[in-house]
Formats: C-alpha cells, structure tokens, sequence
C-alpha cells in the first residue's frame, strides 16, 4: 500500500487525480448546461423547475452530487498544490523553456481557476443555497407536486447587467481553462497518440468554446429579451 500512497503524493500522482477529477468535471458541465437550457423554454420557467427538483431530490443524483463536491475541492487542492510546486521549480532549464513556450492557459491555468472558483462559489451561493435552504416561493404545475420556483431567481438575477457582464467573463476565462486543461488531462493520464492526439486536441477546442459559449449564451438571451 506504500506505494500507493507514494504514488498519489508524488506530482505525477497529483496530476493524474488533476485530470481524473478535470474529466469528471467536463461531463458535468455538459449535464449542467443541458438542464440550464430549460430556461430558455417560453414556458414561465416550468420546464427549469422540475428539471431542479428532479436533480435536487432524485436519490441517485443527489449520492452524485455529493461526489462532484469533493471532486471540485480536490481538483481545486490539487490544483493549488501544483501551482506552487511549478513556481518553485521555475529556475530549473525545464520550467524555464515552458514559460517561454507555452500558452496563455497554461502558464495561468491557477489565476483562471481561481476566478472559476470565486464564480461557482457566488453562483452556489446565490442559486444552490437557495434551492436547499431558502425560502422559494412554490409554484404547482399541472399533475406535478408543489415546487420551489428557482426559476423566478435565475430570471431577476440575469436581469441585473452587473450579473450578466460577471457570468460571461467568467465564461471566458472557463474556456481558456478547459482548452488547457483537456489536452493536459490526456497528455498526463499517458492517452497521447500520434493518430489521435490531433483529434482530441480538436474536440478539446471545439468544447472550450462551444460549452462556455453555450452557458454564456443564456443570461445573454433573458437579459437582452426583457
């Protein structure tokens, strides 16, 4: 078992829990932009309300989401660690030559992800919380339970420019972040490949841009309708 321990302490075994955890994110998104495109149905928000009680009462999304905490706190740890670990090496020929080389995500994949983090934490707090632990007003809709109406928050807070302008950026700086963090998540589970690397160097860029764009796109699309 030592070598177990060994391995996941060592900055190899930190990067391949930064890219196992990465990944599981990256699906993620693509769910979580699934169920926040039901805002855009002209329907009062009913489809975005049962979508949120669904996810937030369904027994195994819920056993689901409990893990995707703690793989957002870990990744974000992991993801610190290897910060300062790569500083510290910065006088050694290697990190000299990647600095010069490497892209703008890459040499400021801790700065974008830093900014990530303080935007999920206010979009928990404003949104989650809410949804667990605050007040809603319930709405009924026809042959459903009575539900917490998120939907009329979602709606008041992209209503607000200041939100809408902060969600977009936030959007952007997530592309940059996943555009890197895809192809290193492969390159350091060893998934690299002559044939196919082009390929899935391909798809990364395609779903840094389509997914932020996609989530970006929504505050865009309620606030400019108003």
């Amino acid at each position: 078992m030592n070598w177990i321990s060994s391995f996941f302490t060592s900055s190899l075994g930190k990067k391949v829990i930064m890219s196992l955890t990465g990944l599981f994110l990256i699906l993620f998104l693509v769910v979580h932009l699934v169920g926040n495109l039901q805002l855009l149905a002209n329907d009062g928000g009913e489809k975005f309300n049962l979508y949120t009680k669904f996810m937030t009462t369904n027994p195994l999304i819920k056993t689901i989401s409990y893990g995707l905490y703690a793989f957002i706190l870990l990744h974000t740890v992991q993801g610190l660690i290897l910060w300062r670990q790569n500083r510290s090496a910065r006088r050694t020929r290697y990190a000299v030559a990647s600095t010069k080389t490497s892209s703008f995500a890459a040499r400021n994949m801790a700065y974008l992800g830093i900014v990530i983090l303080i935007f999920l934490i206010l979009h928990l707090w404003q949104f989650w919380f809410q949804m667990k632990i605050g007040s809603l007003e319930m709405i009924t809709y026809s042959g459903h339970e009575p539900v917490k109406d998120l939907y009329k928050v979602v709606d008041y807070a992209f209503g607000q420019w200041w939100y809408v302008l902060f969600y977009v950026v936030s959007m952007f700086f997530l592309a940059f972040h996943l555009k890197h963090g895809l192809q290193s998540a492969f390159q350091s589970l060893g998934l690299n490949h002559r044939k196919y690397t082009p390929i899935i160097k391909w798809i990364g860029s395609a779903y840094s841009i389509l997914v932020p764009l996609g989530f970006a796109l929504i505050p865009l699309i309620i606030y400019l309708s108003r």
